[in-house]
């Protein structure tokens, strides 16, 4: 059987699993996704969107989804030790896409603030997400598919107006497990009312001794003058698979900051899109991607001016060593009413071996005349003038390389606003790329 069949035939286990949901919204949307999911296929490399990223090794397996599969069961201690700490938060705990109440810490919420799961708001409050949910699932590719047939929960985040946090909220999604092979399918919702301001932040981490698959969907709606930062950080065990899609909506005035670091995972494809759909908006892409082993980090980005008098600025930068291999494709569409637009794109890589890869493609469309746009995109290795600068100073070779590595993660690292978050990515680099740490300056 191959794996579409597998989920196809998973559904009806699923569905009886789902608690009286089969009235719900997403009941209905389940239903089309998993009726298009029949008649289409997986990516392959011959489609120019996957081109470089081969994703057979994730068809090839069949992955139980997480609701037909056993919950594991987390301690606090297990979550402390892998949440971002050193900070006042909300924190949001997921194990294999599911909420877990016992583990999260929700006290004390503002008035009018909803910090929730997406289970408990389509079962108890359907109106707060019906307008952000088509009736219609559109055709995409087989993954964003697979995702809105089995998604059983995920966040759900609502700002009212006017309403400012003055605290992130932490959300830590786990996947494990010691018997199966997992699939975990959040489905997120993020709704930042109009002059409203939050910061979430995305922790993947991974546990158990089974390989899994997360897949998850991420809808991000900003309303006039909102501003939201929105950080991922998945650290997954390194023989897991991790795809995900971001889409962000933005009205007049609002500002949108994407922080994207990635860790873990044998084949990641990470699609970061936005549509800039009013004017005086700016969108803001920060990623990192370190990579070891056989990792296969892939990013897509895209970024669509439909309005005049926007901005966007792009950042990603990569730190690739042994065999590891990384793709960048950003695209930037400037549409003919797009006038007045600012877009910036750069895309710079360093590769710490001989058999390390980049596939790097970035993009420009322009359909506008009176426009600031660039792009561009660098390979190389670790400056040889300037570690022979540091070591002629007397500084060992090992300090020297983790000097410039150092130097270069720091043009994305030091966008983080969260001062003990960004010690703690720090401190990851190093981790992931077995280097000595190279202290902050104080």
């Amino acid at each position: 059987m191959n794996s579409k069949e597998f989920y196809i035939n998973s559904f009806k286990t699923f569905e009886k699993k789902l608690n009286g949901e089969s009235n719900s919204i997403l009941h209905g949307l389940r239903k089309d996704a998993l009726n298009q999911l029949s008649e289409i296929s997986f990516p392959t490399t011959k489609m120019e969107e996957w081109k470089y990223t081969d994703v057979s090794p994730i068809v090839k397996q069949n992955f139980i989804p997480a609701v037909n599969a056993k919950l594991p069961s987390l301690s606090k201690a297990l979550v402390d030790k892998h949440k971002f700490k050193n900070f006042d938060c909300f924190l949001m705990v997921f194990v294999n896409g599911i909420f877990q109440t016992q583990l999260s810490e929700l006290v004390n919420l503002p008035g009018e603030i909803i910090i929730s799961n997406l289970a408990y708001v389509s079962k108890n409050k359907p109106e707060l997400i019906k307008k952000h949910f088509s009736s219609e699932i559109k055709p995409e590719n087989a993954f964003a598919l697979l995702n809105s047939a089995f998604s059983s929960d995920g966040i759900f985040v609502s700002i009212p107006d006017g309403k400012v946090i003055d605290k992130p909220i932490q959300i830590l999604f786990v996947s494990t497990s010691d018997e199966e092979n997992v699939l975990s399918q959040p489905k997120n919702l993020i709704v930042a009312g109009k002059n409203s301001q939050i910061s979430v932040i995305t922790n993947f981490v991974g546990l158990g001794n089974k390989n899994y698959f997360s897949n998850i969907i991420t809808d991000v709606f900003l309303d006039e003058n909102a501003i939201v930062d929105l950080y991922k950080v998945q650290n997954e065990s390194n023989d897991s698979f991790h795809i995900e899609k971001v889409q962000a909506y933005q009205k007049k005035n609002s500002i949108y900051n994407h922080y994207n670091i990635t860790f873990g995972g044998s084949i990641v494809r990470n699609d970061i899109n936005s549509i800039l759909d009013d004017e005086n908006i700016e969108t803001h892409y920060y990623g990192l991607t370190l990579a070891n082993g056989k990792q296969h980090v892939d990013n897509h980005t895209f970024v669509d001016h439909a309005k005049p008098n926007c901005m966007s600025n792009e950042l990603y930068k990569g730190i690739l060593d042994d065999e590891s291999h990384s793709v960048f494709n950003g695209k930037i569409i400037v549409r003919q009413d797009a006038q007045q637009t600012n877009a910036y794109q750069q895309n710079k890589t360093i590769l710490l071996s001989k058999t390390a890869k980049i596939d790097t493609k970035p993009q420009l469309e322009i359909f506008a005349d009176d426009v600031k746009c660039s792009h561009g995109a660098t390979v190389g290795h670790l400056d040889e003038v300037s570690e022979f600068y540091i070591r002629s100073r007397g500084v060992p070779q090992d300090i020297a390389k983790s000097m410039l590595i150092r130097a270069f993660a720091n043009d994305v690292i030091e966008k983080v606003k969260i001062d003990p978050l960004k010690e703690q990515l720090n401190h990851m680099i190093f981790e992931h790329l077995h280097r000595v740490e190279i202290e902050n300056d104080k």
